[in-house]
């Protein structure tokens, strides 16, 4: 280096990129997934498109979906949306080529609400919505209810390999849809991650008992969805760390699961908690999950991902320097800001292209 020549600058953590398979994701704090409740039949909406477009203009690192069911029976309410039809995945296409354009990746998250579904939206007073009304029995594990919902619909041996398979033809429509990468929602006390504790999986067959049998589901579906995707296709999986309540599954259990994910074609690992038990007691406080993304982090191969009140640029990028986690995920904040990330690139000193029709409104004053 010649005298006088300037130092490269090192971008801050938060603002490097990420290589998964063939995807290259610009940086790392991404919009996790948040169910908006305003699907038709399934469909998503022009909401859906202004809503997920406008993280990708403010250009988030990655934007996923809310939680997209692989049948009908796996939606949390009437109002999620889904992509158990090639018709849904066509109504896809149009959102996803938006945020593409934009430059920013798009992830569709895959789920089956199991026993939690078939509820009313949060705007609608929750609850269960009968066959009356338009519902439907829910499935579950065992016949086990999550808090008052109705007991739900025990799974056949033969269900669960009906399930394995919408997962893996819900995971190539999600491809040709555009979707950039392909996420199985194992967490939150939904279907997947039901079979894993033994409060609410009391099945005596391959499915249940060991816990080598309890996560026998969760693998299968990681498995079926790989071979379903090109090489080049990450998967990613979203856990809960810990359900918080004593005798359910906890952070050394999803420790044992974590390699096994791995070895099924898991190329990132997000971490969440909670939702499986109506008697959950959660220490919720900023960042109050990234000690589960840490230890998770200490034994995966794969990227971890971490989620869970991180509002402020300076909690993020901490949260990776020291070694939490590799990927942050942030929902709330996105719904107050969604120019989050480009604030953040701000304040941290990050490099990121304003949108053209924006660029008058750049945080450090100039006019372009």
């Amino acid at each position: 280096m010649e005298k006088g020549e300037p130092v490269a600058k090192t971008p801050p953590r938060l603002f490097q990129p990420l290589q998964l398979r063939g995807l290259e994701v610009p940086h790392r704090l991404w919009v996790s997934p948040m169910c908006q409740y305003s699907a038709v039949n399934g469909f998503p909406q022009a909401w859906h498109l202004a809503h997920l477009g406008s993280f990708a203009i403010g250009r988030a690192g990655l934007v996923y979906t809310e939680a997209t069911a692989v049948e009908p029976r796996g939606r949390i309410s009437p109002a999620d949306t889904g992509i158990w039809s090639d018709a849904q995945a066509e109504a896809w296409a149009p959102i996803v080529a938006f945020l593409r354009e934009q430059g920013v990746p798009v992830a569709v998250q895959l789920a089956h609400a199991g026993r939690k579904a078939s509820t009313r939206p949060p705007y609608s007073g929750r609850g269960y919505v009968d066959e009356a009304e338009g519902g439907w029995r829910a499935l579950g594990p065992s016949a086990a209810p999550y808090g008052r919902l109705p007991d739900p619909n025990p799974l056949s041996g033969e269900d669960v390999r009906e399930i394995v398979e919408a997962f893996g033809a819900a995971a190539e429509r999600s491809v040709r849809a555009g979707f950039d990468a392909v996420e199985v929602h194992g967490a939150h006390g939904y279907l997947i991650d039901s079979f894993l504790s033994p409060l609410s999986n009391h099945r005596t067959d391959a499915y249940g008992g060991s816990f080598e049998n309890r996560v026998r589901f969760a693998v299968e579906v990681v498995e079926r969805v790989r071979t379903a995707v090109p090489d080049a296709v990450p998967v990613f999986v979203r856990l809960s760390g810990t359900h918080w309540v004593d005798g359910g599954w906890d952070i050394e259990d999803t420790v044992r699961l974590v390699p096994l994910l791995e070895a099924a074609g898991a190329d990132l690992i997000s971490i969440s908690s909670g939702g499986n038990d109506a008697g959950q007691s959660i220490p919720v406080g900023p960042g109050y999950q990234l000690p589960l993304a840490r230890r998770v982090r200490e034994v995966a191969t794969v990227p971890v991902g971490a989620a869970g009140m991180i509002s402020s640029p300076e909690q993020a990028e901490t949260a990776l320097v020291d070694g939490a986690a590799d990927v942050i995920l942030a929902a709330r904040q996105f719904l107050r800001e969604p120019t989050f990330a480009l604030r953040a690139a701000a304040d941290l000193g990050g490099e990121l292209e304003w949108p053209r029709q924006y660029r008058m409104a750049k945080f450090d004053g100039s006019i372009p």
